[in-house]
């Protein structure tokens, strides 16, 4: 109890000092994260946001627009990956009725409803190169028009855009434009990937285990050793996404009030550099049934009970019940067959 309750009152005196909720971290490589945002935030210039996947780019942008004069106004994101090239524009822009076939009506675009607000432009470097003059022109001049529509629109939008790619390699292909890039770039934050903040880690595991504990209806009171050994050394390629699912899932499937991790959840959950980006969830749904099957089986397809699953993996029955409908468990398989 005591290591835990220690790691959170340390790592909420750091979100204190910094006045950023849920930014936790007293690493030299993420306070230096922290004061490039508090350089920038109450100003408006763009910004944009490097670092690899799970990283936490949209939790830096987030942070910047509450510090901002723009705060109490709207936060709008998109992930411009996720959106097929043909919407893009519609997407960003709006349309009017009748601009298109199939548009049957108005429709407002992300710049309007940001409106007085912030507009993060996740994966900025997925859009097409079309789609990059049309961006440009709007974060130069300020002003767009709907697909369809002739009237100029005031864009009173701070935008903040974030990627994981080599841009100065995607210019070099030509899939980029510079000018956007410049543009783009009035303000270039860094964020340091897990491996370079392991100083971190205890607190981003204290922090996310009570996260877990208290969704899942779990009692943890302290951490295995040797958890905390593995978890401190590992690489985490997939970052502090990657280390959060590991702790969702060991929080659902550990036994007792120690917190423990299996070693092969570790790897078992290392994204490879082509794998999508809903690879590392699956990875984790696939481990989670492995270990809730194996419970069922040891409990003869029973879920509650003195010798049921809940109570073999130490969950109350109504977690593993959802869990085992969100995973699509056929529990009956578990159950002995009459003779």
């Amino acid at each position: 109890m005591q290591e835990l309750n220690l790691a959170l009152q340390s790592g909420l005196a750091v979100i204190q000092r910094n006045k950023f909720e849920q930014m936790i971290g007293a690493s030299s490589a993420f306070q230096r994260t922290l004061n490039r945002v508090e350089q920038v935030a109450s100003t408006d210039a763009t910004v944009l946001i490097t670092g690899e996947t799970g990283t936490g780019k949209e939790l830096i942008a987030q942070a910047i627009h509450k510090k901002s004069k723009r705060g109490r106004m709207v936060f709008r994101s998109i992930n411009c990956a996720a959106i097929p090239a043909t919407l893009m524009a519609t997407e960003l822009f709006g349309h009017e009725r009748g601009a298109f076939t199939g548009a049957y009506r108005q429709r407002i675009g992300q710049f309007e409803l940001a409106s007085g607000g912030t507009l993060f432009l996740d994966e900025i470097a997925e859009i097409s190169i079309e789609m990059q003059a049309m961006l440009l022109r709007v974060l130069e001049d300020h002003r767009f028009e709907r697909l369809g529509g002739g009237k100029s629109i005031l864009s009173d939008v701070r935008v903040i855009a974030a990627t994981n790619r080599d841009l100065q390699g995607a210019m070099r292909a030509g899939e980029l434009r510079p000018d956007l890039f410049y543009r783009l770039n009035g303000f270039p934050i860094e964020v340091a990937p897990l491996r370079e903040r392991r100083d971190d880690i205890q607190m981003l595991v204290t922090h996310f285990i009570n996260l877990s504990a208290a969704r899942h209806g779990k009692i943890i009171r302290s951490v295995e050793k040797r958890a905390m050994e593995l978890l401190r050394s590992y690489d985490w390629p997939g970052n502090v996404r990657q280390l959060r699912n590991v702790i969702d899932t060991s929080a659902i499937v550990t036994a007792g009030e120690v917190f423990s991790v299996e070693e092969e959840l570790l790897f078992s959950t290392r994204p490879t550099k082509d794998a999508p980006l809903g690879s590392l969830r699956r990875e984790m749904a696939n481990h989670e049934r492995k270990l809730i099957e194996r419970a069922l089986a040891e409990g003869q397809g029973r879920v509650s009970g003195p010798s049921g699953a809940a109570t073999i993996l130490r969950l109350p029955p109504s977690t593993l019940s959802a869990r085992v409908k969100v995973l699509k468990i056929d529990v009956s398989k578990f159950k002995p067959h009459p003779a």
